[in-house]
């Protein structure tokens, strides 16, 4: 398994750095234009997120490995770190239409269904973690 790489986002400059980290990294990993675009969609969403609510926080990525059957299997891993006011109700921002930005609602659920692995973990006044894993097909 590589190191980490990281991002902060702080602007949105820190936004379009994520994404095409995660474009480049997805792409060397072997993943196909539709997974790439997946990818950069989620991390876009993820950084948007910590730019809106939670500034500054980090997107990190990692190319990670786990054992199947036939080998190893790869994917990319987002984890997306601040330590901004915490999300107060998980259940409720995870619900497809909610919004505090006035936007379309897709966030977080969309995010959850462009990856494999979804997880939040969130504390309040202490910052979210959200951990998203691609695989490899």
């Amino acid at each position: 398994m590589e190191t980490q790489s990281c991002v902060e986002v702080k602007n949105e400059w820190g936004i379009v750095a994520a994404r095409q980290a995660g474009r480049t990294l997805s792409k060397d990993i072997g993943f196909g234009s539709v997974d790439q675009a997946r990818i950069t969609t989620a991390i876009s969403e993820l950084a948007r997120n910590i730019y809106l609510y939670a500034k500054p926080g980090e997107i990190c990525l990692e190319i990670v490995e786990k054992p199947t059957k036939t080998g190893l299997k790869k994917g990319i891993q987002i984890i997306a770190r601040d330590h901004g006011p915490g999300i107060p109700d998980i259940r409720q921002v995870m619900v497809d239409g909610f919004t505090t930005s006035g936007g379309m609602g897709a966030g977080l659920p969309g995010v959850k269904r462009l990856m494999d692995d979804f997880t939040i973990d969130s504390e309040k006044g202490e910052g979210t973690i959200i951990t998203a894993t691609k695989w490899l097909r």
